[in-house]
């Protein structure tokens, strides 16, 4: 008699990867425990127990993931009626996937409703969060989850549920997180460190209260990478009561990033409140560029694993010891050992493992850095520390240069443990380990998106890694992972811009208890309450050992069922528990069929502990379920009994239809793919065949074909090589290393190839090879296992009915389909092809009987999936075509088409000629040039060249055809003037007589139209002009400009970008040199550049420096431009010293003066012709800075805002810039035509940047109809600015408008396929009129793809400013159609007038917040300026006031004032468009016409610019005359006073340029000249010991050139 005991002494082997959960139970044995004989009598019942349905649906919806594996699930069945056990062997990625669909099936009765209970029993809810880029960090901290990305830093709740919080963000934009590291007492503060800037670390605080984050104060600098790609690694600990970072970090010299300066330190010891001292830093070598991954502190010791990112060596482990009092690294590194890892050159995920105090391990994943993917590609290593530290000890380093494998001391090596690799798969990114009940459970993360988990036993050996989840997109994981803080039975999945919560383990999976706790997966228990095998969170009373038993238990508690053939028909079966919770004193076994619910057997017993069954063996034809019962307690199993099982040999397994596994030595069903019977015989010998002698290798030049295959598997593989006739060939396939390989028996073959058929697998890349008795296996080829295809987009999607359109499939894995199959909409079948490549390509048949719609589906191993559906429409109808002959050597087509929906590329079209000349037919192809569409047809513009041998004399327009080639089209277009001669000929005659008879009559009436219409067009003139006449006048004298006066915060520049762009304003990009950190004064001694210490102490020489400007200016090649940047050099390099420089420019003003005092004295400081000058503006801009910003920038900006505001409130031309409202003539815009306001309701979209409730988001917003939709987004914009006094989150460019119209929502553009093409061929932008948007419309501001265009156009666009034929159609008068509006540009001239009426008072508000004293104080530098010119005039005689108001004029309003009111980008941080620049030149010149003494003599013919400000000129120059009398009034300066101001100046500014910088360039100058100065010199008196200087500096400079080359 034989017993089958379900004691299930091995965990279930997944065979098949699924979507979001674990794979399915293994296949031998069918679905659940082994069924394990015991010999005890002549024959085994075959069993298969299976758990009843007891789903859990509370816990939420299920996963996406889950509904498509169950879909996938459900085709498959579909596919193959009545095969149910096809189900059995795939996987959809649900517990149990196959046989619970299969059992859902059955109990709803068939039919769809299934599919609906079969989603609802998924059980697993999809807690994700969706972020906006891709996650660079990610850190457990305080019961919250923190995640970084870009800037951002996310505060999530542990469950993940909720929306998506308000970001804390940076404000460097580029900046990317490098470290979230929690501490304080309690973990109540964080340490954050980014890229951008400067690699700065930030200290936060976290709040109890409600744990949010609370940004604090600077940390420390340059304590990470500032490179995005730059690795860093760090920890916190505590000592003497002060809190101390510790940090690995690599910036390589090579990078060239801005803002990023590549350092060579490489490891720091930060205190708190303290810098960094030279010996709590470390340095690496100038060429080596190293990784660090991680850091982990183990007692007094930390580990840093690192590898060099040129792969040249092993991966190492730094270790450096902890310094308790010092805290220094110099002297107290502990060692280095490299990790050997297979073949691994670098790290890309690590975790550890503490299972004691003295056993602790470290587990890294190690990629090599071979091209390609290979099974062995990645492996995960696990090393024991302590022979870490071993290995390590005696290898110690004193700096980071003895890294470079030519520098390292020693050789040290620590191999893993077992001596090898735990485990190789292809695709690992990241691993995290951890200890349950005393068992090490890893998480390993995968490059196509899966989470895997491993077991290790006590050898720490694991075993084959089961699929936790899969992201259906395949988007790799990222390299850290995380348990949950609050519930351990879940671990975050992140990935790419996703973080996902996933559940530990797939309990479910386990149906019986046996399975459950033999397992051994610490996470999982047995659920007697819910009969179901769960994690202990999900079972109610879990803390009752007796209701919730996990791994630590074992099997004793679980059900054991004896059944025993009692070889007369009859069957015993015995149900045993070990269970002490029972009470009562009976219990009952009850044998139920579960699909007639008819009772078997039911028999009571007093023993609590067991009961027995007995049945007859007849009554075994479908599924019973097992049942013992007592009291309230119900154990219940299903068993399902297989005809294949009941075989116990080879041949009795192949006679019954089954198949034979001869690893297994068992009997199953067969599968979908592979279900080929095989020769016993061949087998046995094969698989058992070993010798003891070393074997030749098989097919040494063996290839696969195909070699990527779906985890379906594949019917059919075919393999050529050598040897190909030897008997009993097996294939093996080999994949994860801690799996079972796979052997396949060959099924077929002959003398040039076999075959044989690949079973379901999970996703990875294998091993295969061929091997047979006595050879080797061949040398390994790869096989890519890959998840099943998926289309993602058909393009074009509509095909005409004739057919042979070019159509392409996007999507992925395409090229695994074996066919794709198209079919009508009724399932007929109508053609197939097969997808070679991805994106997959297909012609398109001809549409047969009328079909309007096809479906195109994917077949794979004899299963569909559909792909899309493709439309068929009539095919094109072309109307006629226009062909110019006038261009040669060109032709130029036209050819006329109705609209349709085809969407035709150029591509897609051929158009060719085709003329009868000298009896013969010739055929000229034409280039297709463009295709344009108006509102009735679309347009093929067509241009070719005469050949040398097509005559044009004789060419006759009426004898061309034109023909039309698409696809299977091929189609003749008619002409634009059909040939009917006879019609012709009839007509002819009655015409003639018509020309002939009526003369007179039509000529009298001709001319009665023509007078009439010239009367009515000059009325029409008349009426128009009056009306433009008098709209400008109205608009004069009533309309008011509202300005904003509560602009917010005035965006000035800081002073060194101020100074920069003034004394560089065409320069802007070289000038950036000058604003580079320097904190060393150079009038220190200690400064260490000496040839700069030495130039800086003789351009201190005032004699020397007058010499040298005198000398340079004497030279006929220091040009213009020269002396401009020389002067500004100066002033830069004598920033800290204004006193000095004060007393240059005086000193070179009085040398001016003497040179123009001869000639002309009114003409000095007026131009730029020398240093001085240009000294003088920059000295100017120096000192009145401060006055600038705080005296006049409000009105000043006040002036450029109103300014756009008028100019806006019209229309304006997007191409040349030109508006209706302006102040400068030749800005104007008088072509425009009538316009209206448009009032809009504008949506905006609730985005990332804008959580604040309080923003108010409907917000009405005037545009004009002739704006474009640029323009309409600019306004936009500024109205939420207005509105809210906060930018909206979207840049221009981000940012689109839809019109809400019948909950229909279309986008509006500048240019799409409805814009007009205009005769000249350019294209009209889109307005707000053309999308003929009406008063009170919706629009919705919504976030779209960043358009890298922009807003520039070219040369092909028009908007206002249309050609002279298309501008008179664009301005008829809907009153007077047919007549053109008379347009002349001085019926505008009342629009500049309108304009400076409506900024009047701004622009004089500027003005005497220039020349009026306030609080009658004048600024210093100009009292003192002005008094220094009234003194050289009263020393050198001159009488006439005219010349000290010139030389007054010249040196403020003229050389700073005018500078300023014509560059407001100098003083305010925006951008001067080309029309505000006019706008600000007629201010400018009105501003120095106030400062004239010469009497302005204006006529008719003056500029428009002089005439706009004539009658408010002379009022200006009274106040200035009293100006200048007032500060000349004021009490005169004292030395002191004026030396005071400066000094406090340059103290104010220092270390804001690097002055060293500036005099290198000033000795550019002097080495250029060098023997003429040092000639003056000579010549020169008193100068001896400046000779001797200038020597020094020539050989400190020529010193500190030769060290550079060297």
């Amino acid at each position: 008699m034989s017993t089958c005991v379900f004691v299930d002494s091995r965990a279930p082997r997944p065979t098949s990867e699924g979507k979001g959960k674990e794979a399915a139970p293994p296949r031998r044995g069918g679905r659940g425990e082994a069924c394990i004989s015991q010999p005890s009598g002549p024959t085994a019942i075959p069993c298969r127990r299976e758990k009843e349905l007891l789903w859990q649906t509370e816990r939420g919806p299920p996963c996406p993931q889950h509904i498509h594996g169950a879909l996938v699930a459900v085709r498959l069945a579909e596919a193959q009626p009545g095969s149910s056990k096809a189900l059995g062997r795939w996987s959809v990625g649900l517990p149990g996937a196959a046989g619970w669909l299969r059992r859902m099936k059955e109990e709803a009765g068939g039919g769809r409703c299934w599919l609906l209970l079969a989603l609802v029993a998924a059980g697993v809810v999809c807690q994700q969060q969706e972020f906006n880029r891709s996650i660079d960090n990610l850190a457990v901290i305080l019961r919250r989850v923190w995640v970084a990305t870009g800037n951002c830093l996310y505060e999530l709740e542990p469950s993940l549920e909720g929306p998506l919080p308000s970001p804390s963000c940076q404000e460097s934009p580029g900046t990317v997180n490098k470290l979230l590291l929690p501490f304080g007492e309690g973990d109540d503060r964080l340490l954050t460190c980014w890229t951008l800037p400067n690699g700065d670390c930030y200290q936060h605080r976290l709040r109890s209260s409600n744990e949010t984050v609370e940004w604090g104060h600077r940390f420390g600098s340059e304590l990470v990478s500032c490179w995005e790609r730059g690795s860093a690694a760090g920890k916190i600990y505590k000592a003497d009561s002060n809190w101390y970072l510790i940090v690995a970090t690599t910036t390589p010299l090579h990078i060239l990033q801005p803002g990023c300066v590549p350092r060579t330190e490489v490891m720091y010891i930060k205190e708190e409140t303290k810098e960094v001292a030279e010996s709590r830093l470390l340095k690496v070598h100038a060429n080596n560029s190293l990784y660090f991954v991680d850091i982990y502190q183990w007692g007094r010791h930390f580990f840093f694993p690192y590898y060099h990112t040129n792969n040249s060596m092993d991966p190492l482990m730094v270790i450096t010891t902890q310094d308790l009092k010092r805290h220094h690294l110099q002297g107290h590194g502990y060692g280095q050992t490299a990790l050997r890892c297979a073949r691994g050159t670098k790290i890309l995920s690590s975790s550890w493992i503490e299972l004691s105090k003295q056993r602790v391990f470290w587990v890294g994943i190690f990629g090599s850095a071979q091209a390609g993917s290979t099974p062995s590609s990645t492996a995960l290593c696990i090393f024991d520390l302590t022979q870490v530290l071993s290995s390590a000890q005696g290898c110690t380093f004193k700096d980071f240069a003895e890294l470079v494998p030519s520098h390292s001391p020693c050789k040290n090596t620590t191999q893993p443990i077992n001596g090898s690799p735990s485990l190789s798969r292809s695709d690992l990114t990241s691993v995290y380990a951890t200890v349950v009940l005393g068992k090490i459970v890893l998480f390993l993360g995968t490059e196509q998106g899966q989470l895997l988990k491993v077991l290790l036993d006590e050898n720490m050996k694991p075993d084959c890694p089961n699929i936790l989840y899969e992201i259906e997109s395949e988007t790799a994981i990222f390299h850290k992972l995380e348990l949950d803080p609050v519930n351990k039975d879940y671990i975050y999945l992140p990935s790419v811009k996703k973080i996902r919560r996933i559940p530990v383990a797939n309990c479910s999976k386990f149906i019986s208890c046996n399975g459950c706790l033999s397992s051994m997966d610490p996470h999982c228990g047995w659920c007697h309450l819910n009969k179901r095998c769960t994690l202990k969170g999900d079972c109610p009373y879990s803390n009752n050992s007796e209701n919730w038993i996990d791994i630590s238990y074992g099997t004793d508690k679980c059900l054991k069922i004896y059944i025993t053939d009692l070889d007369r028909g009859e069957i015993s079966m015995t149900a045993v528990v070990n269970f002490s919770g029972l009470s009562k004193r009976t219990s009952t076994c009850k044998v139920i069929n579960t699909k007639t619910n008819k009772i078997i057997c039911e028999e009571g017993f007093s023993d609590l502990m067991n009961c027995s069954c007995h049945f007859k063996k007849a009554d075994l034809t479908d599924k019973v379920q097992v049942s013992l019962i007592s009291g309230s307690w119900n154990w219940s199993e299903i068993l399902e009994f297989d005809d294949c099982s009941f075989n116990k040999m080879c041949e009795e397994c192949h006679n019954a239809g089954c198949i034979w596994y001869a690893r297994e030595n068992k009997c199953a069903a067969s599968t979908v793919t592979c279900k080929k019977k095989l020769d016993c015989g061949t087998v046995l010998n094969a698989s058992n065949g070993k010798g003891t002698m070393q074997r030749p290798k098989f097919m040494l030049n063996a290839s696969i074909e195909p070699m990527w295959i779906s985890i379906l598997g594949k019917s059919e593989v075919i393999v050529t090589g050598d040897n190909p006739t030897v008997s009993n060939i097996l294939v093996e396939i080999t994949g994860t290393s801690s799996c079972k390989p796979d052997v396949i028996p060959v099924r077929n073959r002959n003398g040039t190839h076999m075959k044989f058929c690949l079973p379901p697998s999970r996703k990875e890349v294998k091993n295969i090879c061929v091997k047979a008795d006595g050879f080797e296996c061949s040398p390994p080829g790869l096989l890519y296992y890959v998840s099943l295809p998926i289309c993602s987009k058909i393009f074009p999607d509509i095909s005409w009915m004739s057919g042979g359109r070019n159509i392409t499939i996007s999507g992925r894995n395409l090229n695994i389909a074996d066919i794709v199959i198209v079919s009508n909409e009724q399932g007929v079948h109508l053609s197939n092809f097969t997808c070679r490549s991805d994106p997959c390509n297909f012609t398109t048949i001809k549409s047969e009987k009328g079909t309007k719609i096809v479906n195109i589906d994917l077949e794979i191993e004899r299963k569909r999936i559909a792909c899309g559906k493709l439309r068929y429409g009539p095919d094109p109808k072309f109307i006629r075509f226009e062909l110019t002959t006038d261009m040669e050597p060109d032709l130029e087509l036209k050819i006329y088409g109705e609209n349709d929906n085809f969407k035709i590329l150029r591509s897609e079209i051929e158009v060719y000629l085709s003329h009868m000349t000298d009896e013969k037919l010739r055929n000229l192809t034409f280039t297709v040039q463009n295709i344009t569409k108006t509102e009735t047809f679309s347009i093929i513009h067509c241009r070719a060249k005469w050949e040398n041998n097509f005559p044009t004399s004789k060419f006759d327009k009426s004898s061309v055809k034109i023909y039309v080639k698409m696809g299977n089209l091929d189609l003749e277009v008619p002409s634009k003037l059909p040939s009917y001669p006879l019609l012709y000929l009839l007509l002819f005659i009655p015409i003639a007589i018509l020309v002939f008879s009526v003369p007179i009559y039509m000529t009298r009436r001709k001319s009665k139209q023509l007078n009439r219409k010239l009367s009515e067009h000059l009325e029409l003139l008349e009426f128009e002009l009056r009306k433009e006449i008098r709209e400008g006048f109205v608009e004069l004298q009533m309309e008011k400009l509202d300005v904003v006066d509560s602009f917010g915060t005035i965006p000035f520049l800081d002073y060194k970008h101020f100074v920069l762009r003034t004394f560089f304003p065409k320069s802007e990009d070289s000038s950036s040199a000058f604003t580079e950190d320097t904190n060393e004064s150079l009038s220190n001694p200690g400064h260490k550049d000496e040839s700069i210490t030495a130039l800086n102490a003789l351009i201190c020489n005032e004699k020397f420096l007058i010499t040298l400007i005198h000398t340079l200016e004497k030279q006929k090649t220091f040009s213009a431009k020269d002396r401009c940047l020389f002067a500004s050099y100066l002033a830069i390099a004598l920033q800290t010293n204004l006193v000095y420089l004060t007393h240059i420019l005086e000193v070179l003003t009085k040398d001016l003066m003497e040179q123009s005092s001869n000639i002309q004295p009114k003409l000095m400081l007026r131009r730029t012709e020398s240093v001085v000058e240009k000294l003088l503006t920059n000295w100017m801009s120096v000192c009145l800075s401060g006055f600038l910003r705080e005296t006049v920038g409000e009105p000043f900006y006040l002036l450029v805002t109103t300014l756009n505001q008028r100019i806006i409130k019209g229309p304006v031309d997007v191409i040349t810039c030109k508006a209706l409202y302006t102040l400068n003539e030749d800005w104007l815009l008088w072509q425009v035509s009538e316009f209206n306001t448009v009032a809009l309701n504008v949506v905006f979209e609730k985005i990332l940047e804008n959580e604040v409730e309080e923003i108010t988001r409907n917000i009405q917003v005037n545009v004009l109809d002739c704006d474009t939709i640029g323009q309409a987004k600019e306004k936009i914009l500024q109205a939420f600015l207005n509105k809210n006094g906060s930018l909206y989150g979207l840049q221009l460019s981000e940012m689109g408008l839809a019109l809400q119209s019948n909950a229909q929502a279309k986008e509006l553009l500048d240019i799409d396929s409805s814009s007009v093409i205009l005769e000249d061929r350019t294209t009209k932008l889109n307005t707000i009129g053309h999308y003929e948007i009406a008063d009170g419309a919706t629009i919705e501001v919504f976030k779209k793809e960043t358009d890298l265009l922009g807003e520039e156009y070219s040369a092909n666009h028009r908007h206002l400013i249309l050609p002279d034929s298309e501008a008179a159609k664009d301005i008829q008068g809907v009153k007077h159609k047919g007549k053109q509006k008379f347009k002349v540009k001085e019926m505008y001239l009342t629009k500049l007038l309108s304009t400076k009426v409506a900024v009047h008072s701004v622009v004089e508000k500027l003005f005497r917040s220039i020349w009026t004293l306030p609080n009658n104080k004048a600024p210093v530098v100009v009292k003192y300026f002005f008094d220094f010119l009234d003194a050289q005039a009263e020393n050198k005689k001159i009488t006439d006031p005219d010349v000290v108001h010139i030389w007054k004029t010249n040196s403020l309003p003229l050389r700073f004032w005018v500078n300023i009111l014509k560059n407001p980008q100098f003083v305010f941080d925006i951008k001067k468009t080309p029309h505000i620049d006019g706008c600000l030149s007629v201010i400018a010149q009105a501003f120095m016409d106030s400062f004239s003494l010469s009497e302005q003599l204006l006529g008719k013919e003056a500029p428009t610019n002089k005439l706009l400000y004539a009658k408010d000129i002379p009022q200006y120059k009274e106040e200035v005359k009293a100006f200048y009398k007032a500060i000349k009034d004021l009490p005169s300066l004292s030395t002191s006073e004026l030396e005071e101001f400066l000094t406090q100046e340059s103290k104010k500014h220092e270390n804001e340029f690097n002055e060293a910088m500036a005099l290198t360039k000033i000795y550019q100058y002097m080495a250029r000249y060098y023997d003429e100065i040092r000639n003056k010199l000579e010549k020169e008196r008193g100068l001896e010991e400046a000779q001797k200087q200038l020597l020094r500096v020539r050989y400190l400079a020529d010193e500190k050139k030769k060290c550079k080359w060297n």
